[in-house]
């Protein structure tokens, strides 16, 4: 079996969907590494403004992703679906660097993750449908590390540039289109969808996604649920470095640390993932999930933060890429990628309801209480998995 496995090769459009990925990355999180300060300072939000910009802005790009799963299952044309949704996110970009009111860095967040959107659900079907199923994990992982690298090299420009060219912001988030760009031209001429898969399949509309939900996605989902109202958004990690003290100029390179660990972490659990149960990898992400929120609430110096910073890069590597594995094992060919917007819907639900608990314990009791609330959740949702060891079979 693992020689038949050693002989399978990742498909060169995982590769190019992950080159997308990377680039489109590096254009937003040169933004996203930012944005926090660019409101707090520029802006003056608090935390509870920050907090529901960064909620509605990730839950309305995973609410998105049911109506594009569906498309692309009805219709077809993932490939296209997928340029459109990178090209809003493009289009988008202007529009931070143009900000001068709270309410356009709202409305600017809500247009980019409706790109985001878009192109998820379809571009995790189209690697599902090109990659053999014995080498899912690491495909999805491959995709996954070359994205978290686009995570980390957004930033750690951010900071170059502040170092040696701009303190204004607003600069910095023109130089950004660039790489958005680069990824535009990728899918264009990289991507290339199985012949006889892209077909369209004409029953299937919204009344129709019951048939994705097998009792194994069902619990699925559940857990998705609960894991987003574990883990909020990164805002707050760049908040909690400017809390205690680390100067504007460094905090992007905290989020270059996040995303060095994610990345490198990424493909050797996606790669563990095809030879075990991949539960069980979900449950250690976890685990580094509680133990990263008790070091933030703890955090008082910068070596204290960075071992918290480093947990969190290592849990989502055991946790991302193994959810879009599972989602693709539990859920009938023929409507996976609503199958991936149903998950993220009610996962982006969830993120919305977890960034506003968030902010507002922030705002009322400090980053502590904020913390250690994540950590529960965390705990929580390893004893729903703990009750669920046999999640990832493989939809008959």
């Amino acid at each position: 079996m693992s020689e038949n496995k050693a002989k399978v090769k990742v498909p060169r459009t995982v590769w190019v969907l992950g080159l997308v990925s990377l680039f489109m990355d590096i254009s937003s999180e040169m933004i996203h590494a930012l944005l926090p300060l660019f409101m707090a300072g520029t802006l003056g939000a608090g935390a509870l403004w920050i907090g529901l910009v960064e909620g509605v802005g990730e839950s309305t790009a995973l609410v998105t992703k049911v109506f594009s799963g569906v498309i692309a299952d009805r219709f077809g044309h993932k490939k296209w679906l997928v340029f459109i949704g990178y090209f809003l996110g493009v289009l988008s970009k202007p529009a931070f660097a143009l900000a001068g009111s709270l309410p356009m860095v709202l409305g600017a967040r809500f247009f980019d993750r409706i790109g985001k959107g878009l192109r998820g659900a379809p571009r995790d079907a189209i690697i599902a449908e090109v990659t053999d199923e014995s080498i899912r994990g690491s495909a999805y992982g491959l995709r996954q590390a070359l994205d978290a690298s686009g995570a980390f090299i957004g930033p750690l420009l951010a900071t170059l540039l502040l170092l040696t060219w701009t303190q204004n912001l607003r600069h910095i988030f023109w130089i950004a289109l660039i790489p958005g760009i680069l990824c535009l031209m990728l899918i264009l001429f990289g991507v290339k969808e199985p012949a006889g898969r892209s077909a369209p399949h004409k029953a299937i509309g919204l009344p129709d996604l019951k048939r994705a939900a097998t009792p194994a996605f069902k619990t699925l989902v559940a857990l998705g649920v609960l894991f987003s109202l574990a883990r909020f958004s990164n805002a707050f990690i760049v908040l909690r470095a400017a809390d205690i003290g680390i100067e504007q100029t460094w905090i992007p390179l905290i989020m270059v640390l996040v995303n060095l660990a994610f990345s490198l972490s990424s493909y050797p659990f996606g790669y563990l993932a095809d030879r075990m149960n991949p539960v069980k990898l979900l449950g250690l992400g976890l685990c580094l999930l509680a133990a990263s929120d008790v070091a933030f609430a703890l955090a008082q110096s910068p070596v204290m933060l960075l071992a918290a910073v480093i947990l969190f890069g290592l849990h989502l590597g055991a946790t991302q890429g193994i959810f879009s594995t599972l989602i693709s094992l539990t859920a009938p060919q023929e409507v996976r990628a609503s199958a991936f917007g149903l998950f993220n819907f009610f996962s982006g639900l969830a993120l919305l309801a977890g960034g506003l608990i968030a902010g507002s314990l922030w705002q009322l009791w400090g980053a502590q209480y904020c913390f250690a609330s994540a950590a529960l959740f965390a705990l929580a949702t390893l004893t729903y998995l703990c009750r669920h060891p046999n999640l990832a079979q493989r939809h008959e």
